[in-house]
């Protein structure tokens, strides 16, 4: 079977909170031919790890590439590794995928309101700026 998993079948599996259907996730990933991992996917997972979970940076990085370098896997990757450079640089996961896609399709300038993802961004030496509102 080929699989796209919700994110919360990867929190199960991360957290390990609930025995039953932790084990339900790791069988069906188990079981699977190729696990689809669409790029909204990992940018809720580290969203939940760190919001609800309260997991570390490292921890959260760690589970993600955990699960990208399942050889049966497929994502996009070069956008996953944007978001993982921006989260151990101090930044936002999510911030990092919408950057580097942003990019990708043509965008030249992030634009946000949260100061800390335009100075990561900045940092990074990517063009971004910040609206007041």
């Amino acid at each position: 079977m080929k699989i796209t998993p919700d994110t919360n079948v990867l929190v199960r599996i991360a957290v390990g909170d609930d025995p039953r259907q932790q084990a339900a996730a790791v069988a069906i990933l188990k079981d699977a031919q190729l696990i689809a991992v669409t790029l909204p996917t990992p940018c809720e997972f580290g969203w939940v790890l760190s919001r609800g979970y309260k997991r570390s940076r490292a921890d959260i990085a760690e589970a993600i590439r955990t699960l990208i370098d399942i050889p049966i896997v497929v994502t996009d990757r070069s956008a996953v590794e944007a978001g993982l450079a921006m989260l151990e640089s101090g930044g936002d996961f999510a911030d990092g995928v919408i950057a580097f896609d942003g990019r990708r399709k043509g965008g030249d300038v992030f634009v946000s309101f949260d100061r800390k993802a335009v100075k990561t961004i900045e940092k990074a030496r990517g063009e971004a700026r910040l609206l007041k509102s």
